[in-house]
């Protein structure tokens, strides 16, 4: 997938060798112009076009906007221009992940269970806060955010907090509620009495003309993207089946690009994404199960993957004793692994053809 579907615009952050920022930061002069431009002096730049490392350079941002980069001697800069010397730092364009949850934290921590069930929603949006400062000092610059997880439209206040200056963070595309099959995502509703009333991590739907209402009321409230959950641990034994047919996954795509969002599917086995593919999603997410002609049709179709290599081996530090470069990989990573030689192989194979 093009990546120009994201509006990206490059921002620089700098990877730390021996120093920290705060260090460097004490020697650099107040700035009371706010509209002042900014000249980084770096020890190295790295250039993501070519690969390469360049010493002596240095990068002028006016107004939040990069407007030069290369050899210092090179770059204009203006008389009111302040200039930050970051002695032993390599810059390099700003990280993107375009799989995140700011609303959730690790469930070593806590179960996706008790977060959504005993945190309050303001209580997640503190955490949330948190997670996109530390993920912006971490070297992000852009998140694309796929689904609250039951904080509902909450995602919205921190873009916009961000996009206020109100609070630090990346650049945030985000999901919103996230569409999900009646009955179909957690929390329960197995393993609860019928009675209980549970709050749930997802918007649920039957049928087409509660998937059309559910994609008009999360774009109409400014959802970047619509996410949809094309299968979920429904059926016997937990296994993972379908939740929608190709009929209402299509319907939601249809309406989603009417709108000018693009769609991201979970989808854990290769039927589930085949269905998905079939209708016309932009992104496939997980995908661990995946099939060598699943991702060929994936490939030749420009649709998008997000293999979540991380989110496996986390639950395998997690649940299962994993330790990286101690433990040998788990089933599940093995599986991952696989899968995504496979995303790879394909990609290669399309491109040659």
């Amino acid at each position: 997938m093009n990546a120009a579907i994201f509006g990206l615009d490059v921002a620089l952050l700098g990877l730390l060798t021996g120093h920290s920022l705060g260090a460097e930061a004490k020697e650099t002069p107040v700035r009371n112009d706010v509209s002042a431009p900014v000249l980084l002096n770096p020890a190295r730049v790295f250039d993501t076009a070519n690969g390469q490392m360049h010493a002596g350079w240095s990068v002028l941002v006016t107004s939040n906007r990069i407007t030069a980069v290369g050899p210092t001697a090179q770059v204009e800069v203006a008389t009111n221009a302040v200039v930050i010397q970051l002695a032993d730092m390599t810059l390099l364009p700003g990280l993107m992940d375009i799989h995140s949850h700011i609303f959730l934290h690790p469930y070593n921590e806590t179960s996706w269970d008790d977060q959504v069930l005993k945190e309050p929603v303001a209580y997640r949006s503190v955490e949330a806060v948190l997670h996109v400062k530390n993920t912006l000092l971490a070297g992000f610059t852009l998140l694309r955010d796929l689904g609250t997880e039951g904080a509902g439209f909450s995602d919205l206040s921190i873009k916009r907090a961000i996009n206020e200056g109100m609070i630090p963070g990346p650049r945030l595309l985000v999901a919103t509620k996230a569409i999900v099959a009646t009955a179909s995502y957690g929390p329960g509703p197995r393993g609860y009495a019928e009675n209980v009333v549970l709050p749930k991590g997802a918007q649920e739907v039957s049928g087409i003309p509660e998937i059309l209402k559910a994609v008009r009321e999360q774009a109409g409230m400014g959802a970047d993207w619509i996410k949809v959950y094309a299968d979920y641990g429904r059926g016997p034994g937990g296994k993972q089946v379908p939740t929608f047919s190709i009929e209402e996954l299509r319907a939601l795509v249809e309406e989603s690009h009417s709108a000018g969002r693009l769609v991201a599917a979970h989808a854990m086995t290769a039927e589930r994404m085949r269905r998905a593919v079939e209708a016309g999603v932009d992104t496939i997410e997980h995908g661990y199960g995946g099939t060598e002609e699943v991702f060929r049709q994936m490939a030749a179709k420009g649709i998008g993957y997000l293999p979540t290599l991380t989110a496996v081996e986390a639950y395998a530090e997690y649940f299962h004793g994993y330790k990286s470069g101690e433990s040998p990989a788990t089933p599940e990573m093995q599986e991952a692994l696989r899968t995504f030689k496979y995303a790879l192989d394909s990609l290669w194979v399309v491109k040659t053809s």
